[in-house]
């Protein structure tokens, strides 16, 4: 499978399995361009935690779940398949799935604008392939993940299912009961993933409402718990393959992914000021300053 540019061109010839974490790093790289471009372009959006999760995606579409775009369909039958639970990093999101083939690139230009299918959170009603579930409510993406999981199990799928989960949305209590059901059930054939950037819209997570010693709590709940350094491409490889010889083991997986707010933008970075508000003109051009372009602006 190949890697293609802003017009559609080969980008990169090569198969995916001969991809570097330096290659995915480039790639990473444009995702974050795409970002700063989109959400200023709409001046709406959140880029902090979209930068943050960008390593993770990248890592996760192009060198652990390989979907092929062309084969994508809503029921996810004998593939790998991806729920975003925290639907307000969408640019980071949309941008992966128009970098990897599902979608134009040109398409990005319309994010969050009148009558376009990429709005702010994703949504399956206007058939934006690689998308299976809407959310913009958070708390609910665990619940919908476990459920496809579960489906996978009983129909003897042997696919796993991926969820990500922001660290804020851990306040909602939905979350808990999906945590209770998945060990409870012993869905093991899932692997949720926390974004830990312990920052949300109204400042350090800490403050707002602590999780206090999450581990633990995961623990406690029955899942098998690992962490990593989600802005390391190389420790995303290494232990979400340890995470995936712990899968159909009896019990769910989850991972405690440390990020940082703002990633590759000198000036966002670790700021919760930056959760949902769009770079002006001027701070737009700083931040692009920072990121090479490695694919092709859109």
């Amino acid at each position: 499978m190949a890697i293609f540019g802003s017009t559609g061109e080969c980008y990169l010839n090569m198969s995916l399995s001969m991809l570097s974490a330096t290659d995915l790093s480039t790639i990473a790289s444009q995702v974050r361009r795409d970002i700063i471009r989109m959400v200023h372009g709409a001046a709406s959006g959140h880029p902090g935690g979209s930068l943050g999760a960008t390593d993770f995606l990248v890592a996760l579409y192009f060198a652990i779940m390989k979907p092929d775009p062309n084969k994508f369909s809503m029921d996810g039958n004998d593939e790998d398949i991806f729920f975003l639970s925290n639907g307000h990093i969408s640019p980071a999101w949309y941008s992966v799935l128009a970098r990897y083939g599902y979608i134009k690139t040109a398409e990005l230009e319309t994010f969050r604008k009148l009558n376009s299918r990429l709005q702010g959170h994703p949504s399956p009603m206007d058939g934006v392939p690689g998308i299976r579930m809407a959310s913009g409510s958070l708390g609910q993406g665990l619940s919908v993940a476990l459920g496809a999981a579960l489906s996978k199990k009983l129909n003897g799928d042997p696919r796993t299912v991926y969820c990500l989960v922001g660290d804020g949305e851990l306040q909602e209590g939905q979350n808990w009961e999906a945590l209770l059901f998945g060990a409870a059930r012993g869905i093991d054939n899932i692997i949720a993933v926390v974004d830990y950037n312990r920052k949300q819209i109204d400042g350090p997570l800490d403050e707002v409402l602590s999780l206090g010693d999450l581990r633990a709590k995961l623990e406690s709940f029955g899942w098998i718990v690992q962490e990593m350094d989600g802005n390391d491409i190389t420790d995303i490889l290494d232990q979400m393959s340890v995470a995936k010889q712990q899968l159909k083991k009896g019990k769910p997986v989850i991972m405690i992914m440390h990020t940082h707010m703002g990633c590759g933008v000198d000036f966002m970075l670790d700021s919760h000021e930056w959760h949902g508000v769009p770079p002006n003109s001027e701070e737009a051009d700083r931040a692009l300053l920072q990121l090479e372009e490695t694919m092709g602006d859109y």
